[in-house]
């Protein structure tokens, strides 16, 4: 039922309908287990957030910015923590869950019987994977004003970008996952995500890394879309959030393209 009424309720028609019916049908599929799985989800960055940016915070004191203002620890990891959880939450929709069903299922053909194509079956499953990673983010921004580390109007300002940020990843990730071969990959996949939840600017200001390596921990996606969310959160947004922005649109749009290309040649063939 969901997967007739969601469309005609966003009043969507075309590929946007057919789009939103893929989104409709992986709500219709849900089991009760899955809200655990997202509860799992949630926890991880709310467990960091406190012991790292309150416990750790406690002896680390204020952390200086390059503008000169100071603030406290929290303040400076918690919008990092919020980044990290919507690119968590997008990138488990997008890879392990896309693969079973392009891989494993076979979902996506008999998809392909009907009108729908590869692209509107990738922004379906891009949307799908939004509306967790947008309550990750609404819940960890509640959280976030309850504790003092942001205003509402921030919070509120800073609910679309986390948006973004999914997006950007989901896309990302939705790319990754039509490339990789067995779940073993999925290995290397979970070490890269670490990798870039300990080395984008995420528990230390980029300024503290060795020149020959900030510029490396600057470009990666994360850290551009720590920067983007903790300018939003601290009120210090300037015309590098914007350069974030770009960036992450550039990269929705390059992994929505590779995404589609891909099923094509694997569904289509």
């Amino acid at each position: 039922m969901l997967t007739v009424m969601l469309p005609r309720l966003a009043g969507l028609s075309g590929a946007g309908r057919r789009s939103a019916a893929v989104a409709g049908r992986n709500v219709s599929a849900l089991k009760p287990a899955y809200w655990l799985v997202m509860l799992g989800g949630l926890l991880d960055p709310v467990f960091y957030l406190f012991s790292i940016g309150i416990g750790v915070g406690s002896l680390v004191g204020e952390i200086p910015l390059p503008g000169g203002q100071t603030i406290g620890y929290a303040e400076f990891v918690a919008p990092a923590m919020l980044a990290a959880s919507a690119m968590s939450g997008a990138i488990v929709e997008t890879t392990f869950n896309f693969f079973g069903k392009m891989k494993f299922m076979r979902l996506y053909e008999g998809m392909l019987a009907t009108p729908v194509r590869p692209i509107e079956i990738a922004l379906g499953e891009l949307g799908w994977a939004m509306l967790r990673g947008s309550l990750y983010s609404a819940v960890f921004l509640a959280i976030m004003v309850a504790m003092d580390l942001t205003s509402p109007l921030r919070a509120l300002a800073a609910f679309p970008a986390t948006v973004l940020v999914g997006f950007a990843f989901g896309a990302l990730g939705m790319a990754i996952a039509t490339l990789i071969r067995s779940w073993q990959d999925f290995d290397m996949i979970g070490a890269g995500q670490f990798a870039l939840f300990l080395f984008s600017g995420t528990f230390v200001p980029a300024t503290t890394y060795p020149a020959a390596l900030r510029w490396l921990v600057e470009i990666t996606p994360l850290y551009r879309a720590v920067d983007l969310i903790r300018g939003i959160s601290l009120g210090t947004v300037g015309p590098v959030q914007l350069l974030d922005v770009l960036y992450l649109l550039a990269l929705t749009a390059g992994g929505l393209a590779v995404a589609g290309r891909r099923m094509e040649r694997l569904l289509c063939r």
